[in-house]
């Protein structure tokens, strides 16, 4: 049975049977939760494409957790409605919603078997014991885990766990997965081994729609379509990821993904049809991509680290000074941080000749295509 097969194939197992013929799609319609009289998550509005993985992020009780576990039935909402494939469940229980959930603490069964595990959603479906067995080959095939069938969760290496996880997941053919922070337990050359593992399987299950919740920004990076920043509760931004961490549409979205450069600037001239603006920090006068930004504005101009070099070329166009204050070697990278006009930018700069010293002049280049313009008031 192809891959294409395995997510396709109609599905047979109770519960579910009417939503897994629907698309994949899953909705926020004014989603709140409260627990206890206190508000956890605010009024969220938000829709994620079939085949889409994204990711949602934020600070701790910044409500990502809790959003993912109302799609999966876990949390009821205070207000508004959940829809999967545009069908309303949010009254349904979690068995009927067509999808699965991986934690971060694996939550096998310790006392069985890796089949067994892989098995035992579909056990619980009252699956045919043949269709077990099809599942459970094909499952523990997609994440590279059959040679392991037989063995005890407590003979396999934390990331094989997860991988029996996802595989346990994948069985009753969900059409969407929900991820809890589910590489946050692993170490940090395994998490990067698991992220391209993730990143394969929805390569090849491309159909299978993704919810990925996650504290680490280059998880997301990696493998979203689309980024959501929560904060407080509420929804600050959204966007594809390559948009969102080029053009940050507020200040808490630039700091929180990536740690943006932000210098305060005043517009100098109003943009003349060609997506450049004229601004001056300080003494020195920049040209950054910006549209419809009134001459006058305060703004801030953001740029990440690694968009600021110190070798001069047309290419970086704009020259900015300041004074060296930090400097952070990590074999070929350096970060430096500089301080111009009280605020702090800083530079990840790769196979200096030489070092500099605190305290030098420090002068720092980048491209207009590489900057952008935030109001100072866009706080959410």
């Amino acid at each position: 049975m192809t891959l294409a097969a395995f997510v396709d194939e109609a599905a047979t197992v109770s519960g579910a049977a009417e939503l897994r013929g629907a698309a994949s799609t899953v909705a926020f319609d004014r989603v709140s939760v409260a627990y206890r009289g206190a508000v956890v998550l605010k009024p969220l509005t938000l829709e994620v494409a079939a085949g889409e993985i994204l990711a949602m992020i934020g600070p701790s009780g910044s409500g990502k957790t809790t959003a993912l576990r109302a799609v999966a039935g876990f949390v009821r909402p205070a207000g508004g409605r959940i829809r999967i494939g545009g069908a309303d469940v949010t009254d349904l229980p979690p068995y009927a919603r067509g999808l699965a959930m991986v934690v971060q603490n694996y939550a096998l069964f310790p006392h069985m078997r890796v089949f067994d595990n892989v098995a035992f959603g579909l056990h619980a479906r009252h699956a045919p014991k043949a269709l077990i067995e099809e599942r459970v080959a094909h499952a523990l095939e997609v994440v590279g885990m059959s040679q392991y069938a037989r063995r005890l969760p407590r003979e396999l290496s934390g990331g094989q766990q997860q991988r029996v996880a996802i595989a346990r997941a994948l069985a009753v053919r969900p059409k969407v997965l929900l991820l809890d922070e589910p590489l946050s337990a692993l170490d940090a050359q395994i998490r990067r081994s698991m992220v391209e593992e993730i990143a394969r399987l929805h390569a090849e299950l491309p159909d299978l729609t993704i919810l990925y919740v996650t504290h680490d920004q280059s998880e997301a990076l990696t493998l979203a379509d689309r980024i959501a920043i929560l904060r407080d509760g509420a929804l600050s931004a959204v966007g594809r990821t390559g948009d969102l961490y080029r053009r940050p549409p507020n200040r808490f979205s630039a700091e929180f993904l990536g740690r943006a450069n932000l210098l305060p600037v005043v517009v100098e001239s109003a943009a003349d049809g060609s997506g450049l603006v004229a601004v001056r920090a300080g003494e020195e006068r920049l040209v950054v991509a910006g549209a419809d930004e009134p001459a006058g504005a305060a703004r801030l101009l953001c740029v990440r680290p690694q968009n600021l070099t110190l070798a001069p070329d047309a290419a970086h166009a704009n020259r900015i000074a300041g004074v060296l204050r930090e400097i952070h070697w990590q074999g070929e990278l350096t970060h430096l941080v500089a301080e111009v006009g009280g605020a702090l930018l800083r530079v990840v700069a790769t196979r200096l000749p030489t070092i500099p010293a605190r305290g030098e002049r420090l002068e720092m280049f980048f491209s207009p295509a590489d900057a952008s313009l935030i109001a100072e008031d866009a706080d959410v």
